[in-house]
């Protein structure tokens, strides 16, 4: 699959951070800095909103509209590449976590898991190419970025495609 340069499948996540070697061994600061983001155009500030809403686990067909048909959701767990396979990962929050909470933009996210009571924050380094999000990479702070070879892509991949078949998403998406 090609990218173009402003889609690269794997960015940089040292040159994303406002603070590289803060609180990692790899270089990688994966805790929000607010006060260091650049302010948005209020349109892309509507998309990061969505994106926010899509990870408290509220996802709606509405809100699923920041991604057009063809674009590409890449995490630990999960690569997507329809907006649908994508939509699968957002209606599957609220099926498997009791709660999730944006903690701060930036993106820090504390899950519940439904069977175990304790929270756990995630601090993800989001990279999302905007205008409408074609492409949303989701890296965490466990400081894995989990393969796109062999066996990793083979579970992401079979996670991106079956979990719809789960989370039941509307099919109009």
């Amino acid at each position: 699959m090609s990218f173009p340069k402003s889609q690269e499948p794997h960015p940089d996540p040292q040159a994303l951070t406002s603070n590289p070697g803060h609180n990692s061994k790899t270089g990688v600061d994966y805790e929000p800095h607010p006060s260091a983001s650049i302010p948005l155009f209020s349109s892309r500030q509507k998309i990061v909103g969505l994106i926010c809403i899509l990870y408290s686990g509220s996802a709606s067909e509405e809100d699923m509209q920041v991604y057009p048909e063809k674009a590409i959701y890449d995490d630990p767990w999960s690569y997507c590449a329809t907006s649908y396979k994508i939509a699968g990962q957002w209606y599957g929050i609220p099926k498997i976590m009791a709660t999730s909470h944006t903690l701060a933009t930036e993106l820090c996210q504390e899950y519940r898991h439904k069977l175990m009571p304790a929270g756990e924050a995630v601090n993800s380094l989001v990279s999302l190419t905007l205008e409408k999000v074609v492409y949303h990479k989701d890296m965490w702070w466990n400081e894995k970025d989990y393969s796109h070879e062999g066996l990793g892509i083979v579970f992401k991949t079979l996670n991106g495609d079956h979990l719809v078949k789960i989370t039941k998403p509307p099919e109009t998406l």
